[in-house]
């Protein structure tokens, strides 16, 4: 994998919506090309590769891991597998993207970070939202000061449901919940503008089952800074953001986490509004993260800088935090 535009091979482990929706993006890229996926059934993977052009089709992870015409694969299946499955991949020597949450607790995701390092393997979270030219944006806005010191953030993610008991959102074996499945994206949020908060407290309601149907938390910083986080699968919030300094705020009016547009406001000026460049592609895009795994690859790099672990680290461990204090505990969960 050497020069600029060369070619990428992925392989995708898990046949779910958004497996789908990254291979689509991936078969519209002429850098990339999926040559393989990967399910638990053979039924599925052959007919997820009749859908996308996909050569070979296994029903069986191992077999997706051990093949060596695969640069790096893309781990699609709910979070509870994500120790297994990209472990997997990455001790028989492929790069991994892997969705987020990045695993069900930060013990799971430092032992992947360890075999990344190990075995000298890029592996990333599938955290799209870094990657967002937008997104990008309004960090870099934050970093160069256009709002002052950051005094708050509020951001939110909800469902209207309501998902029955059997529904993975719902289900403890598979790390349901509305905090991982959602409240990753306002946390990531928060703690890409301001890093690892110094105190938690956080508050939610709970399942029959044991897991979050919703979760509000107060993330406070040695700065002085808060963040208000909010998620739900039993209420459909704005799924906004808002960004408040010392000398003025942004707002992402809808979707913070893949915004077409946001809106700053500074004291004594008119407000700016900041839109999502439309040669981008669609609001929803995945090509960014995509990309950005490419670009590091033929770098010959084991880690982005857009999504570093050390982030996604800091995220698992505010997420355990929560989780400790509104009592959500997984299946087969230890330490």
């Amino acid at each position: 994998m050497t020069g600029e535009r060369a070619r990428v091979r992925w392989g995708i482990l898990a046949t779910g919506g958004i497996a789908a929706a990254f291979a689509a993006d991936l078969v519209d890229m002429p850098d990339a090309e999926v040559v393989a996926v990967a399910s638990r059934t053979e039924a599925s993977a052959k007919a997820f590769a009749e859908r996308f052009g996909i050569p070979r089709a296994y029903g069986d992870w191992a077999s997706l891991a051990a093949d060596e015409d695969v640069d790096v694969v893309y781990v699609a299946t709910p979070h509870s597998a994500h120790r297994v499955a990209a472990g997997m991949c990455l001790e028989a020597g492929r790069h991994v993207l892997c969705e987020k949450a990045f695993t069900l607790n930060a013990r799971e995701a430092q032992e992947l970070v360890a075999l990344a390092k190990e075995h000298d393997r890029f592996l990333m979270e599938a955290m799209w939202m870094y990657c967002n030219p937008l997104v990008r944006r309004l960090k870099e806005l934050v970093d160069e000061g256009a709002i002052g010191e950051v005094r708050t953030v509020q951001a939110d993610f909800g469902l209207a449901g309501p998902f029955p008991p059997s529904h993975r959102l719902r289900d403890p074996a598979q790390g349901g919940g509305a905090l991982l499945d959602l409240g990753v994206y306002p946390v990531s949020f928060a703690q890409l503008l301001l890093g690892e908060p110094s105190d938690i407290a956080a508050r939610a309601v709970l399942s029959e089952e044991g897991v979050d149907l919703q979760t509000g938390a107060l993330l406070s910083w040695e700065s002085g800074a808060l963040a208000s986080v909010h998620c739900s699968i039993s209420g459909g919030t704005a799924t906004s953001a808002s960004v408040t300094g010392s000398e003025g705020r942004i707002d992402i009016p809808y979707g913070f986490f893949f915004p077409d547009h946001f809106v700053l406001h500074r004291d004594g000026r008119d407000p700016e509004t900041f839109k999502a460049d439309p040669a981008s592609g669609p609001r929803n895009s995945l090509k960014h993260e995509a990309a950005e795994v490419m670009r590091v690859l033929r770098a010959a790099e084991t880690e982005s800088p857009l999504v570093p672990l050390d982030g996604t680290l800091a995220v698992m461990r505010t997420l355990d935090t929560i989780r400790e204090q509104i009592g959500v505990r997984y299946p087969g969960e230890t330490g």
